[in-house]
This record gives C-alpha cells, structure tokens and sequence, in this order.
C-alpha cells in the first residue's frame, strides 16, 4: 500500500466517516468511469435479468420490510 497523502490519524472513527461521506459526495458521478470489472459485472447482471425476466422486489417494500425487522 502507499504512503497516505495526508495523515488523518488524528481524526476520530467517526470523523473519518464523515470526511469520506463529504469526498464521495463531492465527486460527479458523470466524472467517474466504471473500472473493467464493473463494467464486467454490470453485463452479467443485465444478462443475468434478461435471461430470468424478474425484476426482483420494488424497494419500498424491501425498504419497509427492513424497518419492521429493525423495529
């Protein structure tokens, strides 16, 4: 692994939570490429949904569902 660019060792846990979430959120998503495994498994996937035909759940009830069991 690389030397870090900037020592965060100071931060705490959640802190560098934090500062993740604000540089992921900064980024443009039009900006970043899918790497080749990505792209890889995005066409598995499709093919794989093309192939079954079921769409899987709609997410507001998975949504829900995982609220209840939290509850």
């Amino acid at each position: 692994m690389a030397a870090p660019i900037l020592d965060f060792s100071h931060l705490t846990p959640d802190e560098r939570i934090e500062l993740a979430e604000q540089l992921w959120d900064s980024l443009d998503a039009a900006q970043v490429e899918p790497d080749e495994a990505q792209v890889a498994e995005l066409r598995r996937r499709r093919a794989e949904l093309a192939a079954d035909g079921d769409p899987g759940e709609p997410w507001e009830p998975v949504i829900r569902e995982i609220g209840e069991r939290g509850a």
